[in-house]
This record gives C-alpha cells, sequence and structure tokens, in this order.
C-alpha cells in the first residue's frame, strides 16, 4: 500500500464534513439492530483500484476521513491516559476495532467483475491518524479472486446496512491506476436514491428496509466506478 501517496491526499482535504453520532466501529456492531431507514455515520472516501503489469487487478486503497465531531467522538472513547488527543497505542486500537469489526460486511467493498460479485480477502493491517483534529483511515484490500482486465467491471465503497454514508466528494477521488486500467473505457456512476427506488419498486420489499444486508440490494444506491476493457 502507498501509504505517502494517500498521506499525502489525506493532509491536503479540509473540507468539514457532516456530523457523525457513533463511533465507526460501535455502529458496526450495532447496524444490524439499527433502524435502517438512512445512514446514521458519513465519512469522505477516496478509492485508488490498482492494477498490474500483468493485467490483472491487485488491490483496492483506501482513505477515509471523518469530520470532527466525529473524531472527537472517537478520542472519548479511545483515549486511555485522558491527553485529549490520540496517542499511538490507542490509534493503533482504533484500527485494530475496525479492521475485527468489518470483516463481516467485507470491509464495506463492492467488487463485480462481468456480473459476479467477488469479495475481498481481510487487510494487513487498517492505519488511523489523527490530523487536524479529524480522523484517518487508511488500508488496502485484495481481491479474493482473480480478475483480469476483462469485460465489465464495477467497484465501489458502500455499507451494506446503509447506517453508514461513503461520500466520493468528487469523481477524481475513484481513482484507476496502472497504464492498462486508464486505457479501459470507464465512469463514475452515481445513482440518484429516488431513481432506483423507483425502477425497482417491485423487487424492493419489506425486507430489504428492514434488513438490506439479507437482500444485498443496497448496493444499487453506491457510488462506484465502471470498467469496460
Amino acid at each position: 500500500m502507498q501509504v505517502y501517496r494517500l498521506r499525502r491526499y489525506s493532509e491536503g482535504k479540509h473540507d468539514t464534513m457532516r456530523p457523525l453520532s457513533l463511533i465507526l466501529a460501535t455502529a458496526a456492531c450495532l447496524a444490524p439492530c439499527a433502524a435502517l431507514a438512512h445512514p446514521h455515520i458519513f465519512a469522505e472516501a477516496r478509492l485508488e483500484i490498482v492494477a498490474d503489469a500483468s493485467n490483472q487487478i491487485t488491490e483496492l486503497r483506501n482513505v477515509w476521513r471523518f469530520d470532527e465531531l466525529f473524531s472527537s467522538s472517537v478520542v472519548m472513547d479511545f483515549d486511555k491516559n485522558s491527553n485529549a488527543q490520540l496517542d499511538p497505542d490507542e490509534l493503533a486500537e482504533v484500527g485494530q476495532t475496525v479492521l475485527d469489526s468489518l470483516a463481516e460486511y467485507n470491509y464495506y467493498t463492492t467488487i463485480t467483475d462481468n456480473g459476479k460479485t467477488i469479495k475481498v480477502n481481510k487487510p494487513d493491517a487498517i492505519t488511523a491518524d489523527y490530523k487536524d483534529g479529524q480522523l484517518l483511515l487508511m488500508f488496502a484490500v485484495k481481491p479474493a479472486d482473480v480478475i483480469p482486465l476483462k469485460g465489465n467491471m464495477s467497484f465501489g465503497v458502500y455499507d451494506p446496512t446503509m447506517y453508514t454514508a461513503m461520500d466520493f466528494p468528487t469523481d477524481e477521488d475513484l481513482v484507476p491506476v496502472g497504464d492498462q486500467l486508464k486505457a479501459c473505457e470507464h465512469k463514475v456512476v452515481r445513482p440518484d436514491p429516488d431513481e432506483v427506488l423507483a425502477q425497482n419498486q417491485s423487487s424492493l420489499t419489506d425486507a430489504f428496509f428492514n434488513d438490506p444486508t439479507g437482500t444485498d440490494m443496497s448496493k444499487m444506491f453506491a457510488t462506484r466506478i465502471e470498467f469496460k476493457c
């Protein structure tokens, strides 16, 4: 994972995000029991899709950046020595907690390879940082199956419980890395929730709204980048 590049991105963004009400790790544990009509947590995201010289997808690099209010709640929960900041050992605990909590949610990663859903392997680590009063999470995931650059592929980040809203501020925050991948036809798709609901009214049952994890249809609402190679 190219931490230097991700850190440059994270240090360069200082726009205030929408407030959050709970720490991410706690929300991941509680989400299945929560009312799922709308998100309760918001994060700005950046996703790099990386392909190598053998024309295969090798990894997806993530940066998630949270606002001051959310970050202050993380400080309150993990600041064991009460010095009003997150020390290296406390940041490591934040990263480990999220690493363990998001495993069952596929690390909010959605990949389709010619219509087939692809899972990801558990990342080696999630790096947490705290800068200018804001929490950042940085990590890379590798596809569990080989994905050659052939046909139609889609990559995005979304919470299948719809408890957390992952926002890509600009299309440039979904980035193809590698000359072969860049050469593929690609576009960023930002679904309109009202249009999705209207177009899929017959298939979105009460079960979807009560437990979208059981239907796997919440991904229709996810911002994503699509490739045709």
